[in-house]
């Protein structure tokens, strides 16, 4: 057998075990027996060892598992991935509706779909075989997790698609069957547990080691079919049918809604039905169904207005107050946080809840052994609401604050609702320091999170931020520690080294100033061009900067009045760690922007909204989000809403997307 017939084989094998996968797991209704289809691996195995150019990284034979990758590589996205705008009860819903249905006209179908939290996650096919599979990222560049996702068996990796480039979308989740069988073994081997579904997803996809992808048992669904319209579809629901006919698990609890009223009885519907269905859900999606209005509803940088998702309301559910506990951050406030009898909540274990402060507890008028109603604030973040005082039974021991810090013994200062731990020396207040420095908007350091920094502080290879930069004096003996190998310290370190050459702004965020944040961090750095330049200012100095009020130059200029500080930074640049602004210099003559406060309002063609703010911000601009009399511009694209009459009625320039486009052309000289 030659190349050629060998080439025409191992496709009509692909093909034909393809099917037998979709029929196996899809559809749960095998044709064949297994022996049928082992068999058909067998040969394509034994062709695959004739003619090894025939394996690629997606061929039905690497869908073994146990490939280590030492990361993933970055996959910049063809069509940017939209996130969903949500509504959080039915009269939004309903509301959302109306929008829809003024933007088009008359009323118009929507397809109503389940939606399952997991993590979202683009399939890219070439000429009808699997390229890659990459996550949402940031909507524009995301992971290449092929590997991983090769694991789920139920994905095709040859299609009847013979397009240049065919590209699904859908959710890859882990079943609460799945969940609770990885946890009763995380159990019995002593580990924590996964709080809910998604992490433990998203954990699998994004772990190197492939092999534990495969063990954890992970599946997808997939809801949308780009350029399905351009392949001649008029409707989505038509489109995710031709998704289950080329061999994709799409969701059969879609159904196609005509009317408002079958809108909220299918919401009303699923609602009932949520914990009786083998994956979680955190809502429902709805999407216009025919494509055609899709251009004319519009979008925003961020989320189409053809499509939103309904957010469950959250579930209330009841659970003992054991005890209140304290945390210091990196400022020195001091937190009160709930120990709660575990309890699961939307998707997961809840055993902690932040009470925010001494005032927050007292109008709550919550004791230590109450009964206490739970929620998640936006399915996220848990949240006591209050206490079953009737079910109280005298044994309950009022809530008194603390006069100590928790960790240093220091007295305590209260300022206003707030109360603070001012030693410097605190070791929760230097770990939290250490973390903050470390974090992505901030220094960016890859591998130097919570646990880590905990565990280096532990050991005494860490004691505050420069100490950072004089961790590879301490190489062998981390290398030496258990769950730490050569490569992993290297890159750690690497990253590390990386770091002294980021410009000025990630190092006064990362400093962790009061009041000082990551725009606030932007602006100084553009405007003062060094850290010296900053620590000289006098507070009328930092008063005339746009944007700093009283409370915030005070802090500045305290903070460069601490001889801690001082010492700090002498340190940081013994350790070159780079003080100066590197962004793009601005021609402050010529410029069209510079010094121009600007409001975005309306969807670009060539530009996200992120992309405008940060052009606009290089070129010495600046962006807020309201309009008001101190706007000088304000940039309109597609669907700008109110903020258009508003600049209309102020009298404020308006530039329109063309004119936009002209003149960035010319700033950036093109």
């Amino acid at each position: 057998m030659d190349f050629k017939e060998a080439k025409k084989r191992y496709d009509e094998l692909t093909k034909t075990l393809e099917r037998y996968s979709y029929e196996y797991y899809v559809l749960d209704n095998p044709s064949v027996d297994d022996s049928i289809y082992d068999k058909g691996m067998d040969e394509l195995l034994l062709l695959e060892k004739e003619f090894p150019s025939l394996i690629t990284r997606t061929s039905l034979s690497q869908r073994v598992g146990g490939t280590v990758l030492e990361g993933f590589n970055k996959v910049q996205h063809e069509k940017q991935m939209l996130s969903l705008a949500d509504v959080f009860n039915k009269e939004e819903l309903v509301e959302w509706v109306k929008k829809v249905y003024e933007a088009v006209g008359h009323e118009v179908d929507f397809v109503a779909e389940m939606k399952i939290d997991g993590l979202a996650c683009s399939l890219v096919y070439n000429n009808g075989y699997l390229s890659y599979c990459a996550t949402r990222g940031d909507g524009t560049t995301g992971e290449d997790v092929t590997t991983n996702v090769l694991t789920i068996k139920d994905i095709p990796t040859i299609v009847d698609n013979k397009d240049a480039r065919f590209e699904v979308r859908g959710e890859i989740y882990m079943p609460k069957a799945s969940l609770e069988k990885l946890n009763e073994e995380r159990a019995a081997n002593n580990e924590p547990l996964f709080a809910n579904a998604r992490n433990a997803a998203a954990g699998s996809i994004r772990n190197l080691d492939s092999s534990i992808a495969k063990k954890r048992n992970l599946d997808g669904r997939w809801y949308y079919y780009i350029d399905a319209e351009k392949d001649g579809f008029t409707r989505h629901s038509d489109s995710l049918t031709a998704l289950d006919q080329l061999g994709f698990k799409t969701n059969k609890e879609r159904r196609v809604v005509h009317n408002i009223k079958e809108i909220l009885d299918y919401v009303d519907e699923y609602t009932l039905k949520r914990d009786s269905l083998p994956y979680d859900i955190d809502g429902i999606v709805l999407k216009v169904d025919e494509f055609k209005y899709y251009d004319l509803i519009g979008r925003t940088a961020k989320s189409p207005k053809w499509a939103v998702a309904y957010k469950f309301p959250p579930k209330e559910v009841p659970t003992r107050l054991k005890d209140i506990v304290f945390t210091v951050g990196r400022t020195g406030k001091i937190t009160p946080n709930a120990v709660l009898e575990p309890v699961r909540v939307s998707g997961s274990l809840v055993s902690r809840a932040t009470l925010h402060n001494e005032d927050y507890i007292k109008e709550k008028d919550l004791k230590i052994g109450d009964l206490v109603i739970l929620r998640k604030a936006g399915d996220i973040i848990p949240e006591v609401v209050k206490p079953l005082i009737d079910k109280r039974d005298g044994k309950e021991i009022p809530f008194k604050m603390i006069t100590h810090c928790p960790e240093c013994g220091s007295l305590l200062v209260k300022k206003d609702a707030l109360t603070f731990c001012i030693n410097p020396n605190c070791p929760s207040r230097q770990i939290e320091s250490l973390i903050h420095f470390s974090s992505k908007n901030a220094m960016d350091i890859e591998g130097m999170g919570e646990k880590v920094s905990e565990e280096l502080f532990g050991e005494k290879f860490l004691s505050d931020i420069p100490s950072i930069y004089e961790l590879y004096k301490y190489k062998e003996e981390i290398i030496s520690m258990d769950g730490w190998q050569e490569k992993s310290v290297s890159n750690l370190l690497n990253a590390i080294e990386r770091s002294k050459h980021n410009s000025l702004e990630r190092l006064i965020f990362g400093l962790g100033i009061k009041e000082v944040g990551e725009k606030m961090s932007k602006t100084l750095a553009k405007k003062f061009k060094s850290l010296d330049n900053l620590m000289n200012l006098t507070i009328d100095e930092l008063y005339k900067v746009d944007d700093i009020g009283e409370i915030v130059a005070n802090s500045i200029y305290s903070y460069f009045h601490d001889q801690n500080n001082l010492l700090l930074i002498e340190k940081l640049k013994r350790c070159n760690v780079n003080m100066l602004y590197l962004g793009k210099e601005v021609d402050n003559e010529h410029n069209f922007f510079y010094n121009k406060k600007c409001v975005i309002s309306g969807s670009f063609t060539d530009y996200s909204r992120d992309e405008l703010t940060k052009i606009i911000e290089d070129f010495g601009g600046s962006v807020s989000s309201s309009v008001s009399k101190k706007t000088n511009y304000v940039l309109i694209g597609e669907n700008p809403g109110s903020k258009l009459d508003k600049a209309k009625a102020l009298n404020i320039e308006i530039i329109y997307e063309d004119r936009l486009k002209e003149i960035l052309i010319k700033e950036k000289g093109e």
